[in-house]
C-alpha cells in the first residue's frame, strides 16, 4: 500500500514511499506492543507485594480449642492500609466454608484450582465494580482436625497504580520516538538523495553529449544495479552506430553510382537536341533508354540493398516454401534468358515437400534468388547453361540452393571481393551496378545462410570454368 501517489512515477519517490510507508505502519504496532510490555513490567513489582501480604495473613491464621482463628495485628492493618490511589481488600475463609475476615463480596478462586502447600497464585477479578488483581493460597493449619480442610488467603488490590506506572513508562519510551522518527525520516531522505545521486549524473552526462556522439557510456562511478542499464544503452549506441553509418554509406554510394548514368544521360539528351538527323535522333533516344534503364537497374539495386542492410531483421518472417519463390523468380527471368538464347533451367523436389521449407521474409528470399539468377544470366555468354537447383543434404539436413551457369568464371583470388558493393571483376565487359552478391550475402546473413562460391566445371561447357553459388541455410526453425 502506497501513501504518497504521484501522477508521474519517480525512482526517487518509490524508493522512499517503500520505506517510509512500514515504517510509519509500524509505529501504532510498536506503540501498542510497548503497552503490553509495560503493563507486566509494572504489575511485577506489585504483585510481589501482593504475594508477600498473602504470606503474612496467612502466619496470622491460628488453631484455638479446635477452632480455626485469625486475628488481625495492628501491624498487619498498617501493611493492608489504602493509599490515595488504590484500594487493598482481604479475605480468610476457614476449612469448612465460614468466613473468618476481611471482605464478604471477594471472589473466591475456582475449586479445581485448590493447592496443597501454600503456593500463591495470582489472578483478575473484579470487586463493587472494579478490576483487581488478587493473590490467594490455600494453607493447613497446625493444630486442626485430621479431617479440616486447607483456609482459604486472599489479598486484592485495584489496578490504579499499575496503570500509573505502565504509563510513565510508555511516556519514557515514547516521547524519544517522537524525537527519532522525524531525524529518522530526514536520514533516509538524505541517504535516498545520496544514493541516487549517481543516477543524476550519468543523466548529466547523456545530456552533455553531442548529438553525433555514439561512443559507448563510461560505466565509471555507476552503481552496479544500474550497469545493465548503461549496457542496454551501449548496446543500442552500438546498434544505431552500424544503422547510421549503413545509412551514410548508402547514400554516399548511391550518390556517387548514380553519377556515372545521370551524366551520360544529360550527354545524350544535349546530344539528341543537336541532332537533325532522323536516324541519329533515334540512336540518341536508343542510348537515352538504355542509360534509364540501368539507372533504372541501379536504383533498385540500391533500394534492395539498403532494405536487406537496415530492415531484415525486423521483417516478419514466416514458413514459406523454398521451391515456390525460385519457380516465381525464374517465371520473371525467362524473358532475359531467352534473349540471350540460354538454357535455363530448374533441379529438385516439387513444390509442397517439407524438406523445402523454411522460416524466412519472402520479399527478400526472392531478391536473393533474383540476384543470383540475374547475374548469372548476364555473364553467361548466348547459348550458355544457367540451372538453378535445390537440394537437401542428406548427412546433416540443410537445404541447400544452388546457382551455376556457364560463364568465364571468377578467379580464386576475387571470390570474397565479389561480396562488397560496387566491385566488379575487370575485363567482363558486362553492365551492373556491383551489387548482386553484396545483396545475395547480406540476406543470407539474415536468415543465418552461408554463401561460396566456385567454379562449375560443367562437362558441357568444357572451355569456360562456369561459377557456382551455392547458399546453405543451416537454421530453418
Amino acid at each position: 500500500m502506497r501513501l504518497f501517489q504521484r501522477e508521474r512515477r519517480s525512482l526517487f519517490g518509490e524508493i522512499l514511499d517503500w520505506m517510509l510507508t512500514p515504517l510509519l505502519l509500524l509505529w501504532p504496532i510498536s506503540m501498542a506492543l510497548t503497552w503490553l510490555v509495560a503493563q507486566n513490567i509494572a504489575g511485577k513489582p506489585f504483585d510481589r507485594a501482593l504475594e508477600y501480604n498473602v504470606q503474612a495473613l496467612a502466619k496470622l491464621v491460628t488453631v484455638k480449642n479446635n477452632q480455626v482463628q485469625f486475628n488481625l495485628t495492628a501491624p498487619a492493618r498498617e501493611i493492608l492500609r489504602a493509599d490515595d490511589t488504590d484500594q487493598v481488600y482481604y479475605q480468610v475463609i476457614g476449612p469448612q466454608g465460614e468466613y473468618l475476615g476481611g471482605e464478604r463480596e471477594l471472589p473466591a478462586p475456582p475449586e479445581e484450582e485448590r493447592l496443597d502447600g501454600g503456593e500463591v497464585r495470582l489472578r483478575e477479578a473484579v470487586i463493587r465494580g472494579e478490576d483487581v488483581r488478587v493473590a490467594y493460597t490455600w494453607i493447613d493449619v497446625e493444630g486442626a482436625a485430621p479431617a479440616a480442610l486447607p483456609v482459604l488467603v486472599q489479598v486484592a488490590e485495584t489496578l490504579g497504580k499499575r496503570k500509573t506506572l505502565a504509563t510513565e513508562i510508555v511516556k519514557g519510551t515514547m516521547v524519544p520516538q517522537f524525537v527519532t522518527l522525524p531525524l529518522a525520516v530526514l536520514l533516509v531522505w538524505l541517504a535516498l538523495v545520496r544514493g541516487i545521486k549517481p543516477l543524476a549524473q550519468l543523466e548529466k552526462r547523456i545530456r552533455a553529449r553531442k548529438p553525433h556522439d555514439m561512443s559507448p557510456l563510461d560505466e565509471t562511478g555507476v552503481p552496479e544495479e544500474v550497469v545493465p542499464l548503461v549496457d542496454s544503452v551501449n548496446d543500442l549506441l552500438s546498434r544505431l552506430k552500424v544503422s547510421l553509418s549503413t545509412q551514410k554509406r548508402f547514400l554516399a554510394d548511391a550518390a556517387h553510382q548514380l553519377k556515372t548514368p545521370l551524366a551520360g544521360l544529360r550527354m545524350q539528351a544535349d546530344l539528341a537536341q543537336r541532332e537533325t538527323d532522323a536516324d541519329e535522333l533515334k540512336k540518341s533516344l536508343k542510348h537515352i533508354g538504355q542509360a534509364s534503364i540501368r539507372a533504372t537497374h541501379m536504383v533498385n539495386q540500391l533500394l534492395a540493398l539498403a532494405r536487406a542492410e537496415t530492415t531484415g531483421r525486423s521483417l516478419a518472417k514466416q514458413r514459406v516454401d523454398l521451391v515456390v519463390i525460385a519457380s516465381e523468380v525464374m517465371a520473371d527471368s525467362v524473358p532475359r534468358a531467352l534473349d540471350k538464347k540460354i538454357d535455363l533451367g530448374y533441379d529438385g523436389p516439387a513444390a509442397g515437400e517439407q524438406s523445402t521449407y523454411l522460416v524466412g521474409n519472402p520479399t527478400l528470399l526472392g531478391e536473393l534468388v533474383r540476384n543470383l539468377l540475374d547475374n548469372a544470366i548476364n555473364y553467361t555468354p548466348e547459348n550458355g547453361h544457367v540451372t538453378l537447383r535445390l537440394m537437401v543434404d542428406r548427412f546433416s539436413g540443410v537445404l541447400v540452393l544452388i546457382v551455376e551457369d556457364s560463364g568465364p568464371g571468377i578467379p580464386e583470388t576475387e571470390r570474397e571481393l565479389v561480396f562488397e558493393p560496387f566491385y566488379r571483376t575487370l575485363g567482363t565487359n558486362v553492365d551492373g551496378s556491383g551489387l548482386g552478391l553484396a545483396i545475395v550475402l547480406e540476406i543470407a546473413q539474415q536468415h543465418g545462410a552461408s554463401v561460396a562460391t566456385e567454379d562449375a566445371l560443367l562437362p558441357a561447357h568444357p572451355d569456360t570454368p562456369g561459377t557456382r553459388v551455392t547458399v546453405r541455410f543451416a537454421g530453418r526453425s
